[in-house]
């Protein structure tokens, strides 16, 4: 049997659907008469949304003289004896219809129309724009010629154009329509919509939304950090040594060197070292990689922001961290109280909560919990939760699970949760008054961890001993202990400025916005091979 990527492109392979044997077939056909099923250039003058909006105002019937080049997708189409309507869809979503009428065309090209031109099919009308009897605004098929300042290289003033083209011949049908219990129609399966994103994005507006409103997201924080003087810059995404991050990495081999690299886990350690060397403001916008599960707020491929800013702390961060979240909600959604998927409204504006992890642990369990708990007594707590407990598990690893299972999952309102153990955070400054506890918040939206913040730890004795404790964990099966990096530790000695710095998931953040699943917010998450 021939491999299944051979199926749609070979129209003698017995084996792919019928379907796409006839597509096939009609490609073939085209070419053979000499007709381009994948043309270079169209003339195009026109888009969907300009047409649209231009014409807008024409009442039920109304002609004009007007002609224009669009294209876009056929996404239906009614044939008649001797009218043919469909409706095309650009990119954005714009549709619009065209007519094609033997009167206008003559028949041998209606009969081609009908013959060459299949759903999924790209499309290329050039004709007059109209309103239809029903109202409909349309573009009423009919050849002309290309007009003065056409900017398409290839076509000139005055060359011919024709009433339609075929633009790209589509050799697979676009999946069918079905109803769902819920009464909402439903193309693909919800795996086969991440496993085939294309297809989501040309059946459903709400794929392609998504992947505009990251790109303004992504746009509005670019934004906010320029404007506040911070400097982009790009670390190593292949790492002799794996930090900055408690997490298991991608290894792979670098034949060149004949060495071991990791997949980057986090960009923190060269961020750092960027402010060590005099960039007193930094961000990234970065790719991460983590060995590790994948569910419906992680994936082993990510996005993450990370930023540091000199003479800052935890507290800058955070001020900051909610400014970007807001400009980014304005930015991309129109208001700081977003609509979510589910249609419940969700609202980030104003202050936020902030509250003491310990604090908020104890008032849950209505018991004694701090960072002076012992470990035997955090783990009964943890297993009266119904929560597991790793032996490798330090005291504060132990006493966070706590808390997630507490009070963690159920914070739903904006909240920066603060003061984490020190044990659990080793790249983090110790507090200025708690001893055990460190400068460091997670902010907690919807019941889950968005972003997170430190007051950077800057002195280099401190943050060497804190490495040699994580060698420690690694010894005695910790697999997210982080190693010992000696050349962070000389950038650290040369001097460091006291810092803030933080880390937030960008797909995490679109979960935020909008209330979808973090392989809807990636736009080609990675999936199981089947």
């Amino acid at each position: 049997m021939k491999p299944q990527n051979e199926t749609a492109a070979n129209p003698d392979n017995e084996d792919a659907p019928e379907q796409v044997r006839i597509r096939a077939e009609k490609r073939e056909r085209l070419i053979e008469s000499g007709v381009e099923a994948y043309p270079v250039v169209l003339a195009i003058t026109s888009t969907i949304a300009e047409v649209r909006a231009k014409y807008a105002h024409l009442e039920l019937g109304e002609e004009t003289q007007d002609e224009v080049g669009i294209a876009g997708r056929v996404m239906l189409a009614r044939n008649g004896g001797k009218l043919c309507f469909a409706t095309l869809m650009d990119g954005e979503g714009n549709r619009i219809q065209v007519m094609l009428s033997a009167a206008e065309i003559g028949l041998d090209s209606l009969a081609a129309y009908k013959t060459d031109v299949d759903l999924g099919d790209h499309l290329f009308v050039h004709g007059r724009v109209i309103s239809s009897r029903r109202g409909e605004l349309s573009v009423m098929a009919c050849p002309g010629s290309a007009p003065a300042g056409l900017f398409t290289p290839g076509i000139n003033e005055g060359d011919p154009v024709p009433a339609w083209q075929v633009a790209a011949k589509a050799i697979r049908p676009l999946p069918k329509t079905y109803t769902a219990e819920d009464g909402t129609e439903v193309a693909l399966s919800e795996d086969m919509r991440v496993r085939r994103r294309y297809l989501d994005m040309i059946v459903r507006p709400s794929a392609r939304d998504m992947v505009r409103m990251r790109s303004k997201v992504v746009k509005s924080l670019r934004d906010y950090f320029d404007e506040a003087g911070f400097i982009e810059i790009e670390t190593p995404m292949l790492q002799n040594l794996h930090g900055g991050a408690a997490a298991r990495p991608f290894a792979t081999h670098m034949n060149a060197y004949d060495t071991e690299l990791f997949l980057r886990i986090a960009p923190e350690l060269f961020l750092k070292r960027a402010v060590v060397g005099g960039i007193d403001k930094v961000f990234e916008i970065n790719r991460n990689f983590r060995n590790e599960g994948a569910d419906s707020s992680h994936s082993p491929e990510f996005t993450m922001l990370e930023a540091y800013e000199a003479y800052g702390s935890y507290d800058t961060m955070a001020r900051r961290t909610r400014e970007f979240i807001q400009k980014a909600a304005r930015d991309a959604l129109g208001s700081e109280v977003v609509t979510l998927a589910d249609g419940s409204s969700y609202d980030l504006s104003g202050q936020w909560a902030e509250i003491s992890m310990f604090d908020a642990t104890a008032e849950a369990l209505g018991r004694e919990f701090s960072v002076d708990t012992p470990r035997d007594e955090l783990v009964r707590i943890v297993e009266e939760l119904g929560e597991d407990v790793a032996d490798h598990w330090g005291p504060g690893k132990v006493a966070e699970v706590i808390f997630e299972a507490a009070v963690g999952d159920k914070l739903w309102a904006p909240t920066f949760v603060r003061d984490y153990p020190e044990d659990s955070s080793p790249l983090t400054r110790g507090h200025r008054t708690k001893p055990g506890l460190v400068e460091k918040w997670d902010l907690y939206v919807r019941g889950f961890e968005l972003a997170t913040a430190y007051s950077e730890l800057v002195d280099p004795v401190i943050q060497r001993q804190r490495f040699e404790a994580q060698a420690l964990a690694a010894a005695e099966g910790d697999p997210e202990a982080m190693v010992l990096d000696e050349d962070f530790l000389m950038a650290m000695e040369y001097g460091m400025p006291p810092a803030g710095g933080m880390g937030m998931g960008l797909d995490r953040l679109l979960m935020a916005l909008t209330g979808q699943g973090i392989r809807e917010t990636i736009t080609f998450p990675l999936v199981k091979k089947l």
